[in-house]
């Protein structure tokens, strides 16, 4: 590899992104010259960019909406990208290395939060972060999950996935009767506002709260949530960020960084100033 090692973010909308903030602060505090930028790209010119990326790409960070696609490029994928159909993170290289590290980030960020464990979780929508949410829940050690979406056909893919796991998956509209459970991840887009009625019960009934949303925050979800215990998805983004750059730098999300306490301190200062 020659010239400058390039990085990026790609996605559609993407100038909200806070990952060149993280990034860029970890690889000045790891001592790279690494350039880590964003550029918008949708899925439909998605394919030809990659194509034309040269042998200073190190890797690609993803976001919505190409999840999916980035999914069908990786030439290999891991784990967690295998069992939810998405890929966050691509290594460039001889091959394209397709991983998922939301599911990482988001066990990450109840174990930091001092949730090491779950025994039950409800997942507030079906899209592609909800299905990292249920592996994430089955790392933590759930037993059994609920998931509400507003067409309750758009679940049928999480029970499949529960079905690997070896975890039951009840699938229901949002405005079903809330059992108790340990916790309740929420991924519905930004800005998403229940209807009364509907919160409360998730508040009452729902444990500590993990909102992938992050902004604005607090969300109104969190804002009327009854237990103080509240997640933000800033600290996905964080500890996702965190497990990608363990890639860019070893090839692996599970190798810690030279002082990864400090340096996930300097991500969060400079995201913060961001």
């Amino acid at each position: 590899m020659t010239g400058r090692t390039r990085l990026a973010v790609w996605g559609d909308p993407i100038g909200h992104s806070r990952s060149p903030a993280l990034h860029s602060a970890a690889y000045a505090r790891l001592g790279l010259d690494w350039q880590y930028h964003r550029r918008r790209v949708d899925d439909g010119e998605f394919v030809e960019t990659l194509a034309s990326l040269d042998g200073t790409w190190r890797g690609l960070s993803l976001t919505m909406p190409l999840k999916e696609v980035a999914h069908a490029a990786a030439d290999t994928r891991d784990a967690h990208a295998e069992l939810t159909g998405a890929v966050n993170t691509l290594l460039l290289g001889e091959t394209t290395r397709g991983f998922n590290t939301d599911v990482g980030g988001i066990v990450d960020a109840f174990r930091h939060a001092g949730m090491p464990a779950l025994e039950s979780v409800r997942v507030l929508g079906a899209g592609a972060t909800a299905a990292s949410a249920l592996v994430a829940a089955h790392d933590l050690g759930a037993r059994r999950a609920e998931v509400r979406a507003r067409r309750p056909e758009a679940g049928a893919r999480l029970v499949e996935i529960g079905a690997q796991l070896g975890i039951p998956v009840l699938v229901r509209p949002f405005d079903a009767p809330a059992d108790a459970v340990d916790a309740t991840v929420a991924t519905l887009p930004s800005g998403t506002v229940l209807d009364p009625q509907i919160a409360a019960p998730f508040a009452d009934t729902g444990g500590v709260l993990f909102e992938a949303a992050y902004a604005p925050w607090p969300s109104a979800l969190a804002a009327g949530w009854t237990s103080d215990h509240v997640i933000s998805g800033f600290e996905m983004l964080l500890y996702q960020a965190v497990r990608q750059i363990r890639i860019f730098l070893h090839g692996a999300q599970d190798e810690r960084l030279p002082d990864e306490d400090v340096i996930v301190a300097v991500m969060r200062s400079a995201a913060m100033e961001d």
